[in-house]
């Protein structure tokens, strides 16, 4: 015979279970049905303030304007867009390079911290539109041999990445300091070395602070592009989608200037969705952030 209590705590435990899945599933509605309803909502209100105020084209143009701009001047904008998605990949990567390297002498290396995270600092708080312009007058072609780099690729890299790699570096040194010190001394008793400890314990720490800096370090290096662009101002085939708003502005050709926004915001998106499905797949077996978020 079923004891009845029994049966009860049962019964509340698929009562709970259940509640947990329809949660989760609302949840995840919602994550995607609202924003979508906002953008609509959003685009909506902006047909409707154009049209009833006839503002003109050249002032405010309509969401479908700028749409049918999109698509005409798409063989224009796309060369343009993905210079702009070169020198931002390009950037992000020498970020995560240079952040994660330096992040580790810091780490094994106090004299090397105490030396050069000042530096790293100054650069960190030193507005780019303030030094982008005398980057590109020093810069210079560089020549690797196979290809050569031309001096004013060179500029937009170094703007882009001195925007984008302090975030790693900082996250990134913070992660490997932050190991369990009581695992530190479990390591030590066991004889571990240090490139062991750095390895096994040190490294895998500091990925969730590290990914949390990609994150921050990948929007950044769209806008360090962006902005260097813009500070450069050169044309021709070499030009990102900031000399077309440029360029639009200075004709007055307004739906283009919104089409090359709406790329650049695209762009930005994108990498954010990027980053937060590699910090999903990474740690949402073992990490609490990420496994809080699935239950």
């Amino acid at each position: 015979m079923t004891d009845p209590a029994v049966t009860a705590a049962t019964d509340l435990r698929d009562d709970e279970e259940l509640r947990r899945a329809r949660g989760r599933r609302i949840n995840g509605i919602a994550r995607w049905v609202l924003p979508i309803a906002l953008l609509a909502l959003t685009l909506f209100w902006w047909h409707w303030v154009v049209t009833v105020n006839q503002i003109p084209h050249y002032v405010l143009p309509g969401p479908m304007l700028v749409a049918q701009t999109l698509v005409e001047d798409f063989a224009t904008l796309a060369g343009s867009w993905w210079i702009t998605i070169q020198v931002t990949f390009m950037a992000l990567f020498l970020a995560v390079t240079v952040g994660v390297g330096l992040a580790i002498l810091f780490n094994q290396s106090r004299l090397v911290e105490m030396s050069f995270f000042p530096y790293a600092v100054v650069l960190q708080v030193t507005p780019i539109i303030a030094i982008a312009p005398l980057i590109f007058i020093y810069v210079v072609d560089i020549n690797l041999g196979l290809f050569t780099i031309d001096a004013q690729l060179v500029g937009l890299l170094i703007c882009a990445w001195i925007v984008a790699f302090f975030p790693i570096l900082s996250n990134t040194t913070l992660g490997l300091n932050s190991a369990d010190h009581n695992l530190r001394d479990l390591f030590s008793i066991y004889g571990a070395t240090r490139w062991q400890k750095l390895r096994y314990l040190q490294l895998p720490s500091a990925l969730p602070y590290f990914l949390g800096g990609l994150r921050i370090a990948g929007g950044l290096s769209l806008i360090g592009a962006v902005v260097a662009e813009f500070v450069a101002g050169t044309g021709g085939v070499g030009s990102g989608l900031a000399f077309r708003i440029l360029e639009s502005s200075y004709r007055l050709q307004i739906p283009r200037m919104f089409a090359a926004l709406f790329l650049i915001v695209l762009t930005g998106v994108a990498i954010y969705l990027a980053i937060t499905w590699l910090t999903h797949v990474l740690l949402h077996k073992w990490h609490e952030s990420a496994i809080k978020r699935e239950t």
